[in-house]
């Protein structure tokens, strides 16, 4: 039995639920969602069954092995299916029958495709990607974990982008560049360099509106932000106790 839970009943939750409807590989349960107050209604027809807490007992009582995030952000996304892999789904992806993938094209878990994406020969998807409607991922080009190409976005040849990235609606990355990890790319722009990883683009051609200035000091963008109670009763963060 191919059972499975959508993770998000929000915009994209929709979106991923109807690819997996009309591509018609899976039995689908129902959503689970971060906010409580939507369990028990109805999304597009599947009802919202609980929360990502409710998923060890739902998985016995509906017979659960699959599961899908269908999470926007990307960060959330990744997160949410480290989580489900630690607890034993299979995380499956989310192909619309009109996107066109080559053969030799390999896609990556818990991966969604959307509507009219082309996806060209030697392309590797990695996990948790998005690639949204109409999108273009061009011959040779690297998508890594946990990124998202937007609606109309066009990726040319030979293009790496790195974990996290999110390539803006409508935008342009000419061939043999290099977008680094958690860039971001505005909508419409046309990037015509390689874009440092944190950085911020915008523009015809692409510029810089935001970085971090000091590559040395970039990993500490990337932890998580620890909090203890200071002597005086504040929640303060770690390293910025004064």
């Amino acid at each position: 039995m191919n059972r499975c839970v959508i993770l998000g009943c929000g915009g994209h939750g929709r979106v991923v639920l109807d690819i997996l409807r009309q591509a018609g590989e899976v039995e689908l349960v129902g959503f689970v969602d971060s906010n409580r107050d939507v369990r028990g209604r109805y999304v597009d027809g599947l009802e919202v069954l609980g929360t990502p807490d409710d998923l060890p007992r739902l998985r016995n009582e509906f017979g659960i092995t699959r599961a899908i995030v269908a999470v926007g952000y990307n960060g959330v996304r990744r997160n949410f299916a480290e989580q489900l892999t630690v607890q034993g789904f299979e995380l499956i992806s989310a192909v619309h029958p009109s996107a066109n993938i080559a053969s030799t094209a390999t896609i990556g878990r818990n991966t969604v495709i959307a509507a009219g994406a082309l996806v060209c020969a030697h392309c590797q998807i990695g996990d948790s990607v998005i690639l949204n409607t109409g999108c273009i991922v061009d011959h040779e080009s690297v998508v890594s974990t946990a990124s998202h190409v937007c609606p109309g976005a066009r990726i040319a040849g030979r293009v790496v982008i790195e974990s996290g990235a999110f390539v803006g609606i409508g935008s342009t990355v000419i061939q043999c560049l290099r977008v680094g990890c958690e860039a971001v790319i505005g909508a419409g722009a046309v990037v015509i360099a390689d874009v440092p990883s944190m950085a911020t683009v915008v523009g015809v051609p692409a510029r810089i509106v935001k970085g971090v200035e000091k590559e040395a000091v970039m990993h500490a963008w990337m932890l998580p932000e620890l909090k203890r109670v200071a002597p005086d009763g504040r929640e303060v963060l770690v390293g910025q106790e004064r």
